[in-house]
């Protein structure tokens, strides 16, 4: 038997606004992006366009969805996101003005910073040391 992660979902409220966020920020590619016969849109994002694992958007629909928008975790980060290049990345995330809530911090082991989505989902980036 083989057991694997396949997506992670998020509620938004905006789905152009959300892939462009994660695309602008950490390159991540839209891996199937369709909208139903009766309206329903389907928006997964990942690391690439081969990858299985990602995050699907789904737009929060009717109050009790909505308030939870950017509050799914109840206030502990949602995602963490892995790099191999964590300064690089701190750069342009600070340039696209994105919330950081922790500076970078380096451990032996790795290295890693807090920032938020555009809805508050904070989100952990990390990069693993050799």
């Amino acid at each position: 038997m083989k057991n694997y992660l396949g997506r992670v979902i998020i509620l938004v409220n905006d789905y152009e606004a959300t892939a462009d966020f994660y695309s602008a920020n950490f390159d991540f590619v839209r891996i199937f992006d369709v909208t139903t016969d009766v309206g329903q849109r389907f928006l997964h994002m990942g690391a690439d366009q081969l990858s299985t694992l990602g995050i699907w958007f789904l737009k929060a629909e009717g109050k009790q969805q909505e308030n939870l928008v950017g509050k799914q975790t109840g206030g502990q980060p949602t995602l963490v996101i892995y790099t191999d290049n964590l300064d690089e990345l701190y750069q342009r995330v600070k340039s696209n003005n994105v919330k950081i809530k922790v500076e970078p911090i380096s451990t032996p082991g790795y290295k890693f910073f807090h920032c938020f989505d555009l809805y508050g989902n904070e989100i952990i980036v990390a990069e693993l040391q050799d």
